[in-house]
């Protein structure tokens, strides 16, 4: 089982970043999957998540600007973040669960800065 997220970057306050997450060894559109992340010197922040049938849901911080989706085909579940802050630095790590055990990626680094 291996998670790879992509797409972190330097981006501008208002710009926008898509992060993809890549599942291997698994069927990942059997599972719920997410998105937390971990400011600098802070704890994790579960974000956005995604059931199988693809409904999804967003903490309050980011609904509206977050948009998380799946593609079973590809084995891929994606993040589209519009309108960026600087408070959404953070590495971004994609997650989900299956019989119970969480499994994580090695996170990508997303950073708002002018």
């Amino acid at each position: 089982v291996q998670l790879v997220e992509t797409g972190g970057g330097l981006v501008q306050p208002g710009g926008s970043l898509r992060l993809s997450c890549a599942a291997s060894g698994f069927t990942f559109g059997d599972y719920v999957a997410g998105w937390a992340r971990q400011e600098p010197g802070k704890g994790f922040e579960w974000v956005c998540g995604v059931y199988m049938n693809s409904s999804a849901y967003c903490a309050d911080s980011v609904e509206g600007r977050f948009t998380i989706s799946r593609d079973n085909a590809k084995n891929t579940v994606y993040f589209e973040m519009d309108n960026l802050k600087p408070e959404d630095t953070a590495v971004y790590y994609c997650n989900t669960v299956r019989y119970g055990v969480n499994y994580w990626g090695k996170g990508t680094l997303v950073t708002v800065s002018s």
